[in-house]
């Protein structure tokens, strides 16, 4: 017997805009191989931001002086002319995230709502992990040499496209599967499983270089090229159960089928719509809010390591150590916030998180004085409300998404996201330009995290049975 529901259609209950998908579920049960088939594929695709994007190939490979020109590669590290061909690189691998995030700005929605009009958001969602897993596995080919550079910078940039688009129609999946008295668990453990696995895959590779490779051959950057196989394997073995066992979320809504580039019009017409419904203003509303303080989220792990570095002289053991216990410590709270969005409702999860860290953000910075324990505590305690606030956040926005508009509202969501990053690294630079010191950029990230907690405030969230409005 197949453990998928029937899939509700769309339109049901008169077609109306305001019908809440998760309210066409019931309150069915999805089964045991439905919730952990959806939460492995963030455990699939997360090596890619940690291992790929974050730590190792880009840090350790691609903006080092393996890609320099011969005469720069010999020079002193604190030679100007390698530094600035050193900043080259990371400038240039700069443009193509900033190129990247506009990709995701313009497509990520409408793809989302064509996915929508035809009920297929599995298949986008194969279309984007299958084309993460061949831009990954395409690192094999950037070898050591300046004219292979921009390769591995398209390759990660398009990657990062394709892995939103992927997620967008992931998380409108998550709808498919639970019910309004379920999904706070649901998304903690997806979140959770995605810290975990992207845990995981880079202690394997910090194992691989304590143990030099085991022998492998560092001629060509073998090791990191390997590492980039390793991860398209990595997501290719767990995003498999997700497309076995997961239902769409809707049959679809064939009237809203239109071409693609009048898709935009229907794009615009639909956040008026959200805006104009009282039904569905919170959504609108949420959208915003959440853009704001997501972006405070990600300046927590954007500039974590500059400040732990840079203001508190950890060294490279210290912040492998620290960066592992970040991410057990986040994916762990993220998974038990899950049952605490289920029971008290995923605002107060946000408000309780964002409230936390703001307290913690502030006493790192008063406290800068007093040492590494001052971030070890302040820190950890940082992260162990970031996840939490993040999943009860795709939580939030299951609860108030309508019927068969799952794909657009998370595109949306991926859309506000990329139009507010701006934020966090704007008062993160703009603090430390008007005082000259790393610290007080911490300020600027705490300010972001604050206005993203009074945005969010006015909302009331959605209730199992109840309406939700603002005030």
């Amino acid at each position: 017997m197949s453990d998928d529901p029937p899939r509700p259609d769309a339109t049901a209950s008169s077609g109306a805009v305001g019908v809440i998908g998760l309210e066409l579920r019931g309150d069915e049960p999805p089964s045991r191989k439905q919730i952990y088939s959806w939460a492995l594929w963030d455990w699939a695709t997360q090596p890619f931001n940690t291992v790929i994007l974050t730590f190792i190939f880009t840090a350790l490979y691609l903006t080092t002086d393996r890609f320099l020109p011969a005469s720069l590669q010999g020079l002193a590290e604190d030679d100007p002319a390698r530094e600035a061909g050193i900043a080259d690189l990371t400038s240039g691998l700069g443009l193509g995230s900033t190129i990247a995030g506009l990709a995701i700005l313009l497509v990520a929605p409408v793809l989302g709502q064509r996915a929508d009009a035809a009920g297929r958001q599995k298949l986008w969602l194969g279309i984007g992990t299958g084309a993460l897993v061949l831009c990954t596995a395409g690192l094999w080919f950037v070898e050591p040499s300046p004219s292979l550079f921009w390769l591995g910078v398209a390759l990660i940039s398009a990657a990062s496209v394709f892995g939103e688009i992927a997620a967008v129609n992931s998380n409108a999946m998550l709808i498919g599967i639970a019910t309004p008295r379920t999904v706070g668990r649901i998304s903690g453990l997806g979140w959770g499983f995605g810290y975990l696995g992207g845990i995981l895959a880079l202690v394997i590779v910090v194992v691989f270089s304590v143990f030099d490779w085991f022998g492998i051959s560092e001629e060509g950057g073998l090791p990191f090229r390997i590492i980039a196989l390793g991860c398209a394997l990595w997501t290719v073995v767990f995003s498999i159960p997700i497309f076995l066992n997961v239902p769409e979320p809707s049959l679809g809504r064939p009237e809203r089928r239109v071409g693609f580039f009048a898709s935009y019009g229907l794009l615009v017409k639909d956040v008026i719509g959200l805006y104009r419904n009282p039904v569905t203003r919170p959504t609108f509303w949420f959208l915003l809010a959440s853009a704001v303080f997501r972006d405070g989220l990600g300046g927590v792990f954007a500039f974590g390591a500059v400040i732990a570095a840079a203001v508190f002289g950890f060294g490279f053991l210290d912040l492998v150590f620290f960066g592992i216990a970040a991410n057990l410590i986040a994916g762990v709270s993220t998974i038990i916030a899950g049952r605490f969005d289920d029971r008290f409702g995923p605002k107060r999860v946000i408000v309780w998180s964002l409230t936390a860290m703001v307290a913690a953000g502030l006493a790192v910075f008063l406290l800068t004085d007093a040492g590494k324990t001052v971030f070890w505590i302040g820190g950890l305690i940082l992260c162990a409300f970031v996840g939490p606030a993040q999943s009860a956040a795709r939580s939030f926005l299951a609860r108030v998404t309508p019927a068969g508009r799952e794909g657009e509202i998370f595109g949306l969501y991926a859309t506000t996201g990329r139009a507010a990053s701006w934020m966090a690294s704007g008062a993160w630079s703009l603090f430390i330009l008007l005082t000259g010191r790393t610290a007080f950029g911490i300020l600027g990230i705490v300010l972001v995290l604050l206005a993203g907690l009074l945005l969010l405030l006015p909302l009331r969230e959605r209730r199992p049975g109840g309406a939700l409005r603002t005030r």
